[in-house]
């Protein structure tokens, strides 16, 4: 199978060509290889690629900054989308996000669940959803990380190396993924036929504050921190962002976990494991 994978430099653009199962024939573009602005470049690598398959992993998601840059957000999270949809006729698999909902639910949001973007970032990937066809996968994920990446596992190593003590957010519930996790289950709703919407996070719960304390916890033992300072909870009012996030954005992925067939890993063993690759990396 012929397979186009965009945003290849990002995190999931990377676990994707990683974990690729054998048979596949990967092309991987990032933005050095098409502007995803660009509705002409788009069709033109289409056309070039003449892929069975399109794994879309490219997203614009500095959610702060979309809140100025909202045109340029919707051009890539969700025109691009409208261009993959119209120059490709086969399945088209789009990564989405949590931030389509507004965090008031009282339980792990559902794949059919009604969304309310709070902000630009949430409204243009909700946006780029609804050009999708029922062919299509649609995957939503949430709080994506992986070594060597830009994520707040490696934010968070260097402040703690950094600072005599940090304070972080412990009011935003929701759930860390891994993104070579993320990638493997992808491959694996692809293999299964999957069409329509499907979730995918690491099993457990956690705020922003609990991810900072496991991970000074994980790295100290592993020896990347040589000191454990003190992270302090506060409220999201006490750190006040240009975007509004989600306070509750678990995701209920339980149909993803009966179509595969398989348990789900705890985001903390995971965290491990991308702090072992992480040490590994140096």
């Amino acid at each position: 199978m012929k397979v186009l994978i965009t945003g290849a430099a990002g995190q999931l653009g990377r676990g994707l060509i990683d974990t690729a199962p054998s048979g596949m024939t990967i092309r991987a573009v990032d933005r050095s290889d098409c502007d995803l602005t660009d509705t002409d470049a788009i069709t033109a690598l289409v056309r070039d690629a003449a892929p069975d398959l399109i794994i879309n992993a490219a997203a614009y998601t500095a959610v702060d900054q979309a809140e100025s840059d909202e045109e340029e957000a919707r051009a890539i999270n969700a025109d691009a989308v409208a261009a993959l949809v119209a120059a490709h006729e086969g399945r088209l698999v789009h990564v989405s996000t949590d931030f389509v909902f507004d965090g008031s639910s009282s339980r792990p949001y559902r794949p059919a669940d009604m969304r309310n973007p709070l902000s630009a970032y949430g409204r243009t990937k909700a946006a780029g959803e609804d050009h999708l066809r029922d062919s299509d996968l649609l995957v939503r994920t949430a709080w994506v990380y992986t070594a060597g990446g830009a994520n707040f596992v490696r934010t968070m190593l260097r402040l703690m190396a950094e600072k005599d003590e940090l304070r972080v957010v412990a009011d935003q519930i929701g759930t860390p993924t891994w993104a070579p996790g993320l990638a493997k289950v992808i491959w694996g709703l692809v293999d299964a036929g999957a069409q329509g919407t499907f979730h995918h996070s690491d099993a457990g719960v956690a705020s922003w504050y609990d991810f900072a304390v496991a991970i000074q916890e994980e790295a100290r033992a592993m020896g990347l921190l040589d000191r454990s300072v003190p992270i302090i909870p506060i409220a999201t009012a006490d750190y006040p962002t240009p975007a509004a996030r989600p306070a509750f954005s678990l995701l209920d992925c339980s149909a993803t976990r009966e179509l595969l067939g398989d348990g789900y890993t705890n985001w903390r063993t995971n965290l491990w494991h991308m702090l072992r690759a992480e040490k590994y990396l140096g």
